[in-house]
């Protein structure tokens, strides 16, 4: 997998290139648009509407000036109502484009997070191994919200002044064709600078985008291991990278805001420049008698008009090239492709295992480490209703096991079966619905007890979660605080003891009564009496079901049916623990360190 920023640096160097397919990811997005077509047509209308009643406010002036104010004129009522009338119809349309445009931008904004939160649940773990997760996180939250920006409000803006501009061009000429020619002489002046700035601001953008989320991704790895820091006294550096993090964004910031700064001074600079020479062209007509004075008020009114229209151009282009930066970013995040492929037409899993568990000659090296095989050549057998305990040193390739046999990764070679069925021929969810994890590390969720431990099984009843509970002597500590049950645990569990997350651990995976148990060192942080109790839990969890373990605790390896020791990503050796113990070989050591040590686990 490569950087997804890899992709900006190859054509950072090509304008013309960067701007198409600035224009073709920005197209792409429309795709979340198209479900509110009606409510686009809507805008549009009231869009056009808000910019022809705003151009007619011109003609209302001229006749005013003209007609109202003229000698003998007895009854200015009309020309007022019809002023007021245009007015109306300003307010009315302007309404319309507002509430359509807003609403548009908060539905597709919504559709665009669904759709990239969904998509980032599909993505496996190798994503993880090289994107931080603040990175993500930014791009989820801060980039979506520069596009909402965009489609409700920038957009309207920009369609608005785009067709004042036009529409007030062409009164212009209508007007005073001479007075026109004069305008238009220093529009070149004005677009050149828009686009020269306007590319600086989009680059700039997409680079302040990165750093918000570098900075993002920081804070989120030191507040994830605040104790950490803490026990560590690492506050200071903490401090001292955080800050160097924002001082880098905002120096990238500010670069951004000068072009966009110098961009919109230009633009004011020339137009404006240009409005003060033609209404001093304008005034010496009006005083020679070739012009009316309503003529020359309706000229100034669309030059007004154009001016501030070409003015909120820019200013809309500024935050146009934001977006761009914003939408690459998610639209490359929407375009990674999870590292397992599923088959086109996957082969139907039961939900019962009906076979063995066969990894055959499995070789396998994580993306990241791609030098450094985890396993190599791993062949091995797990008959149905088996309990196979896996030991060895750190880094034997245990914990690789249970992630390929849940198929977070495909194997560089060999096959795993399931059921007789090679792993990569069914869909994920049906191979891992018939699996249960309890991982070394238990992930608690800022929730209840009760759905913490229905995490397991959604659909399950309050009954079945209690009785989970207390099979994995969990009960007793959540009918201890305060809410019982609906005791919220606190982001990562920070209520809880390591003991009692690993008891909620196991009463999750009680509740989901998996075909296969996959035990990741499950009962390592329990003390002596919790132990006991999770143990004859497990026990009974485990009667009757294929069960993996990788093994911590004596206890576990002594029940086992067979005990595989692995190291350097192979099969040593296998059997049960008196017939390893005879071998003398790597597991014995691995024995009689703990018991020379006073230890109650093996090295795992």
């Amino acid at each position: 997998m490569t950087d997804p920023r890899s992709s900006l640096s190859q054509t950072e160097d090509d304008p013309s290139k960067k701007n198409k397919q600035v224009l073709t990811r920005l197209w792409q997005l429309s795709r979340f648009v198209k479900p509110y077509r009606l409510q686009v047509i809507g805008a549009l209308i009231s869009l056009v509407f808000a910019a022809g009643a705003t151009l007619m406010i011109g003609q209302a002036i001229r006749l005013l000036l003209d007609k109202g104010f003229s000698a003998g004129s007895e009854n200015l009522d009309p020309y007022f109502i019809g002023l007021m009338g245009v007015v109306a119809l300003l307010a009315a349309a302007t309404f319309g484009r507002y509430y359509l445009v807003s609403w548009i931008g908060e539905r597709v904004i919504a559709d665009i997070r669904k759709a990239v939160f969904d998509h980032i649940l599909e993505l496996n773990p190798a994503f993880f191994e090289v994107t931080r997760t603040g990175e993500v996180l930014s791009r989820l939250t801060t980039d979506t919200t520069l596009i909402q920006t965009v489609i409700g409000s920038s957009i309207s803006v920009a369609l608005r002044n785009l067709l004042l501009f036009i529409g007030g061009l062409a009164l212009l000429i209508y007007t005073s064709p001479k007075l026109a020619g004069m305008v238009l002489l220093v529009v070149p002046f004005v677009v050149v600078p828009i686009i020269v700035f306007g590319r600086m601001v989009r680059k700039l953008s997409r680079s302040n985008q990165d750093r918000i989320a570098a900075v993002s991704a920081r804070a989120d790895e030191t507040l994830r291991a605040i104790q950490t820091s803490q026990a560590y006294t690492h506050e200071a550096h903490d401090r001292a990278r955080f800050a160097e993090d924002v001082e880098a964004s905002v120096r990238v910031a500010f670069r951004r805001i000068r072009a966009r700064a110098w961009l919109t001074a230009l633009v004011i600079l020339l137009i404006f420049g240009a409005i003060d020479f033609v209404l001093w062209s304008g005034a010496t007509s009006v005083v020679s008698g070739s012009m009316s004075a309503g003529t020359l008020g309706a000229f100034v009114f669309y030059a007004i008009a154009v001016a501030g229209s070409m003015g909120s151009l820019s200013e809309v282009w500024g935050e146009l090239q934001r977006a761009a930066g914003a939408s690459e970013r998610l639209l490359e995040l929407l375009a990674e492709k999870p590292t397992i492929e599923i088959a086109a037409e996957p082969r139907p899993m039961s939900n019962r295992l009906e076979t063995d568990i066969k990894f055959e000659d499995v070789t396998f090296h994580y993306p990241s480490r791609k030098d450094a095989p985890a396993l190599h050549g791993i062949t091995l057998e797990i008959a149905k209703g088996e309990t196979v305990a896996l030991v060895g040193p750190s880094g034997a390739g245990k914990t690789t096991l249970f992630q390929l046999l849940l198929r977070f990764y495909d194997p560089q070679s060999g096959v795993i079966r399931v059921n007789d069925t090679d792993i990569r021929d069914v869909h994920p969810t049906a191979l891992r619905s018939l699996m249960g994890l309890v991982p070394q590390e238990p992930v608690i969720f800022a929730d209840t007890a009760l759905n913490n431990i229905r995490y397991g099984r959604p659909e399950a009843s309050d009954e079945e979660v209690r009785a989970a509970a207390k099979a994995a002597a969990a009960d007793g500590f959540i009918d201890a605080m305060p809410g019982k049950f609906e005791t919220e645990f606190g982001e990562r569990g920070v209520k809880l003891s390591g003991g009692q997350k690993q008891r909620i651990a196991i009463a999750r995976a009680i509740l989901r009564d998996p075909e296969i148990l996959l035990l990741d060192e499950a009962t390592s942080a329990l003390d002596a009496e919790s132990e006991q109790l999770v143990q004859s839990a497990l026990e009974k969890l485990m009667r009757n079901r294929t069960t993996l373990v990788i093994a911590h605790r004596l206890a576990t390896v002594l029940n086992a049916d067979r005990i595989v020791v692995l190291d350097e990503g192979k099969v040593v050796t296998q059997g049960t623990h008196a017939e390893l113990m005879k071998e003398e070989g790597l597991y014995a050591r691995l024995a009689r360190l703990q018991f020379d040590t006073g230890r109650n686990a093996l090295s795992a």
